[in-house]
């Protein structure tokens, strides 16, 4: 049984390289949701740096499959300490509205 190839579109020599380099794998993304969550611990009254964090560990979790557990626990840094920022803003205001009569004695 004889097969038909081509030959003008194969390159000479087409074995693979064993010397070559493998694809590198970037984790960017999650190592920087990651690093953005525990400085949202220290920073937490911010709001951008979580919500950033946020953003990068969700671009994170799609783009690279292998650095997942970075990204998840970004997210989670993240979230929780975005979270605490807005209950933190949501009190401080109800608190201030509450002592606003008191303001002009």
């Amino acid at each position: 049984m004889t097969t038909v190839t081509d030959t003008a579109t194969q390159a000479p020599f087409a074995e693979p390289n064993p010397y070559a380099a493998p694809a590198a794998e970037t984790n960017g993304f999650s190592i920087a949701s990651l690093v953005l969550g525990i400085v949202s611990i220290v920073a937490s009254s911010t709001f951008f740096v979580p919500v950033a964090g946020l953003v990068l560990g969700i671009l994170a979790l799609k783009r690279e499959p292998a650095s997942r557990t970075m990204a998840i626990w970004g997210i989670v840094l993240n979230a929780v300490m975005l979270a605490g920022t807005v209950l933190f803003g949501l009190i401080a205001i109800v608190f201030g509205l509450a002592m606003l009569p008191f303001a002009f004695l």
